[in-house]
């Protein structure tokens, strides 16, 4: 019988995403990735090399598929706050996404900028935005996404600091909609902003 390598990659990278996620690069370990995919461990390092190698391409499929799953849509600040909205909506329902970024930035800091694969995927989304606000040059547009990125991804990882900074805003369904609404306002309010301003001199 044949082996069936796709799936196999495919249930790699799902218990792997699920043990990044949870552990971080230095937490995970490869004995339950490959157990919780049912595949014999010597699978991972053919694949996908060693353990950081697996962690990065874990990491960049997931931040893909996010890029594919939200597109981007329209003009104008409103567009940009939509835009964060529904990204907002995908990490709610993908809390892997943020939590493996935050793991990236705590493990592997700077040296991840290092990536030619990552430094694509984000040139890439600084010209959506550019797209959506077309006054602004690339380092604006860049400065409004980290701003936006930024808001996004911290909610569904820090919920300590909800609960200490707003501990009378609710729970639940109701206390998501207040705070995606109030990343939707601020994100947006940022957009108006940086479109209105003067264009640097020199």
């Amino acid at each position: 019988m044949a082996w069936d390598t796709e799936r196999t990659r495919r249930l790699l990278l799902e218990a792997a995403t699920a043990e990044f996620s949870e552990h971080g690069l230095a937490g995970a370990r490869v004995d339950r990735i490959a157990a919780a995919a049912g595949v014999n461990k010597e699978r991972i390092y053919q694949y996908f090399g060693k353990k950081d190698e697996f962690f990065a391409t874990v990491l960049a499929e997931a931040l893909e598929a996010a890029l594919q799953a939200v597109q981007v849509e329209g003009t104008g600040p409103e567009a940009v706050g939509d835009y964060a909205a529904r990204l907002f909506d995908h990490h709610m329902a993908n809390g892997h996404v943020p939590r493996l970024v935050y793991w990236e930035g705590l493990e592997r800091g700077i040296a991840a900028a290092d990536s030619p694969v990552r430094a694509e995927f984000h040139a890439e989304k600084v010209t959506r935005v550019q797209r959506m606000l077309p006054s602004l040059s690339r380092v604006e547009a860049g400065e409004l996404l980290l701003t936006l990125v930024s808001l996004v991804n911290a909610w569904p990882v820090l919920p300590q600091l909800d609960a200490l900074i707003v501990p009378d805003a609710g729970e639940g369904a109701a206390r998501i909609a207040a705070r995606r609404a109030a990343i939707v306002s601020a994100v947006t309010a940022a957009a108006a902003a940086a479109a209105a301003a003067e264009p640097a001199v020199g």
